[in-house]
């Protein structure tokens, strides 16, 4: 039996209760919980598995772990976990081919979104440099190990990888001592690097440099704040696997990297804001400047309860949530159908499901998860398949019809309700909204 075979069976009752509100919203469950699996995925011949973002024919190692990540609960069953640990062993290869590198090709064939400088190698889609790409297999394989704690992670991709992340992130504390840059020509200034390809000036803070955002566009400033919160946990983690597989040498590395980073982040990345208090920035540079913004990729400053950077009631995060969800931050958006976080990847105006489902993760409110359930089921542009950014006031408007991230994450929201037992009431709710409208 296929693992996406096995994975329906495993959903058919939170199905059951989704259709409750109707046959349309049970399918759409069904097909955006499968979506990675069945349209996504492919397991190879060397025992890897290959996972495109859906209309782009290339693995970004941030996607595919969030693709996949719902998938892990179900890992007990042999060809579920053969999908995900040849997932996590062919993101590792790729780490160990381009640790700086956030995409990949099938094959050694080329293939790129566009030709930088300097050229990309052929198994490279695209190189653009982002903390979160060697974040997320650490996050996954840490999810997966969890669950089947005798698997057989520790190949000799996987210890070289992890070494590869601790260097990377090391050296980029002090970016001006660095190998990388990036330049694209004739592009908008987001897809490439000012400064010859460098990124603006920034001071040693303690905190690891990141080139782009999870976006992939670039950041304004390198120290991106939400990505080193990520890196902190990973840097957790990836201590962990080392000491277990008996690389007490980088465990050690990556504890005393954690701290610095955390160290950077308590002076430097907080900021008063008139309306907020003590926040977050989404960005600085260790000289005096700072963005104030979120922005609806993850990792977000809205995300960090869900990637286990924080707790959900965590004072810090929760007055910069407020920030984030309000008119503060000049990429939240509200319209007739929806209200949330959007992205400058995107048209202005247009919320991301990716953010809606964030912040139904991340609610401690039932009342704001049922708001947000609302709008995630009235702005499905009549493809009863979650998009990348939408108009909210037109939600035909769209971009991306495929994007197999977002349509994972409507899956894992629903089946994480379900979970909590909390589904079939909120469902019954919106029932009763729709009979009094």
């Amino acid at each position: 039996m296929r693992a996406a075979e096995i994975i329906a069976q495993r959903i058919a009752p939170a199905a059951e209760q989704a259709a409750t509100l109707g046959k349309d919203v049970a399918d759409m469950f069904r097909a955006c919980f499968l979506n990675t699996l069945e349209t996504t995925c492919c397991e190879e011949s060397d025992g890897t598995t290959f996972v495109i973002t859906g209309d782009i024919p290339a693995m970004w190692l941030r996607d595919s772990s969030l693709q996949v990540m719902h998938y892990v609960r179900f890992a007990g069953a042999p060809e579920v976990a053969r999908v995900i640990e040849g997932l996590i062993e062919r993101q590792m290869r790729c780490i160990c081919i381009d640790p700086y590198a956030n995409a990949f090709n099938r094959e050694p064939n080329g293939a790129c979104w566009a030709k930088d400088r300097p050229e990309q190698g052929p198994w490279v889609w695209e190189r653009k440099y982002e903390i979160d790409s060697l974040c997320y297999p650490v996050w996954l394989a840490h999810a997966y190990h969890a669950k089947n704690p005798s698997a057989k992670l520790y190949t000799e991709s996987f210890r070289q990888a992890l070494t590869a992340i601790v260097d990377v992130f090391s050296t980029e504390q002090r970016h001006w001592e660095s190998p990388y840059y990036f330049e694209r020509d004739d592009c908008p200034p987001t897809d490439t690097l000012s400064h010859a390809g460098r990124g603006a000036p920034a001071a040693y803070t303690g905190m690891t440099w990141s080139g782009f955002r999870p976006s992939d566009d670039a950041c304004r400033y390198g120290y991106l704040v939400p990505s080193n919160l990520f890196a902190a946990t990973q840097l957790k983690h990836i201590a962990a696997f080392a000491r277990e597989y008996g690389d007490t040498v980088l465990a050690e590395r990556a504890q005393a990297l954690r701290k610095q980073i955390q160290t950077g982040i308590a002076a430097y990345a907080l900021v008063q804001h008139p309306n907020h208090g003590i926040i977050y920035a989404y960005e600085t540079d260790g000289l005096g400047h700072y963005t104030l913004m979120d922005d609806a990729n993850v990792p977000s400053l809205l995300s960090l309860p869900y990637l286990g950077a924080c707790e959900k009631d965590d004072p810090l995060y929760l007055r910069t949530r407020d920030f984030v969800l309000s008119m503060d931050n000049r990429f939240y958006y509200e319209g007739r159908f929806a209200r949330g976080v959007g992205s400058p990847h995107t048209p202005s105006g247009y919320i991301w499901h990716i953010a809606l489902c964030v912040q139904a993760l991340t609610a401690t409110s039932d009342a704001e998860i049922l708001a947000i359930l609302r709008m995630l089921l009235d702005t499905h542009g009549g493809t009863y398949r979650m998009h990348e950014g939408f108009d909210p006031e037109n939600p035909e408007a769209f971009t991306r019809a495929w994007f197999a991230w977002a349509n994972s994450m409507f899956g894992e929201l629903l089946y994480s309700l379900y979970e909590a037992g909390k589904l079939a009431g909120m469902l019954e709710a919106l029932r009763a909204e729709e009979k009094n409208a």
